[in-house]
């Protein structure tokens, strides 16, 4: 359970501790007196990297360095970037113990809900590979090591691409990680898919008062295949040529979509605003109430001044799985806080 956080020389904030509630936390304050970069602390904190920008853009201007620290109930962590350092520039402490990056082992389950999150459904292709990794590696935290292996082995084998004379030899060392990797990923999509198809409908229809139903897609020509691996290394050697006239890799999960149906029709073009509320809110539901099924540790959720953009039958899903999940919320709505009432801790910036 978290306790409090300390920020010293990151974004707003020269130097300022903040204590949280168990249940629920509200941060209240004008725009631009600084909620968000509580919730972004917090995130780096627990997953490692921002939502929002790079490690040189928290820091405050003429500053060398930023820190955080987060107090847990049995323990705490320490994130530190120095800006004067060329190499291992950001370095996380727990427990006592320095690491030069957050593994898999040690990120914590959190889940955020933010403005651009309704953007989730008709945003880029890539907005919904980044939801549906970062969904499965909460869930299964090894599958970031393979994501990460595969974004490295893509950077080389485009690296060579767009030299003028690469052989097919030297593209076979990348097309094997590639196709060993890329497996793993479509493979682990694919599954998350079916996952997400047999609640989703539910929670939906149960938030919209609908019976409406809602189904997602992994649009990907591998996925049904018996041995993808085999078949994604053949179709990279098989578009070896083009790729070198494209100076890119053309396949692979990396050019993947998560496509959402409402009934029939792509919601993309033909779910209203209050209906892609209803569908991006069921996706954060969801995760919250699979990473409290799986995970060991209770996950927190972060709202980012999201009760603005839903009415109040959206607010009240909300306020009732915050009930259930220590939830730190931020806020210009004097109505949020009195519909938490005494239940919450209120912090006023």
């Amino acid at each position: 359970m978290l306790r409090g956080v300390g920020l010293y020389h990151f974004r707003s904030y020269d130097e300022r501790t903040f204590r949280f509630s168990p249940a629920v936390t509200i941060i209240s304050g004008p725009n631009g007196s600084g909620k968000t970069n509580i919730l972004e602390a917090l995130f780096v904190a627990y997953r490692g990297s921002s939502f929002r920008g790079s490690d040189q853009e928290a820091l405050q201007f003429s500053q060398e360095w930023w820190r955080l620290l987060i107090k847990h109930e049995d323990s705490e962590r320490t994130v530190t970037f120095d800006s004067t350092k060329t190499t291992a520039r950001k370095q996380f402490t727990i427990n006592g113990a320095k690491r030069a990056r957050l593994s898999a082992q040690f990120k914590l389950p959190v889940v955020l809900f933010e403005p651009n999150d309704l953007r989730l459904l008709d945003g880029s292709p890539a907005r919904r590979r980044d939801f549906i990794d970062d969904f499965i590696a909460q869930l299964e935290p090894a599958y970031a090591t393979i994501v990460g292996r595969y974004d490295r082995a893509l950077k080389q084998r485009n690296n060579l691409l767009k030299q003028q004379h690469v052989t097919a030899d030297e593209l076979f060392v990348w097309d094997v990680t590639l196709s060993e990797a890329g497996a793993h990923i479509i493979r682990s999509r694919a599954k998350y898919t079916e996952v997400l198809n047999h609640h989703l409908s539910t929670l939906y229809q149960s938030i919209a008062h609908t019976s409406d139903t809602v189904r997602v897609v992994y649009s990907n020509e591998l996925k049904d295949e018996v041995d993808v691996q085999q078949r994604f290394m053949l179709e990279l050697h098989k578009f070896h040529k083009r790729d070198q006239m494209l100076g890119f890799t053309s396949i692979g999960p990396h050019r993947d979509d998560i496509i959402f149906f409402l009934n029939a029709n792509p919601a993309a073009a033909s779910a209203s605003r209050g209906e892609t509320r209803s569908i991006v809110l069921s996706l954060k539901l969801l995760q919250i109430e699979l990473l409290r099924d799986r995970s060991t540790t209770t996950p927190l959720l972060l709202l980012d001044d999201v009760f603005s953009e839903l009415d109040s039958t959206r607010r009240q899903a909300l306020i009732d799985t915050s009930a259930h999940t220590q939830t730190i919320i931020t806020t210009t709505d004097a109505d949020v806080i009195k519909q938490y009432g005494n239940s919450s801790l209120l912090i006023n910036l």
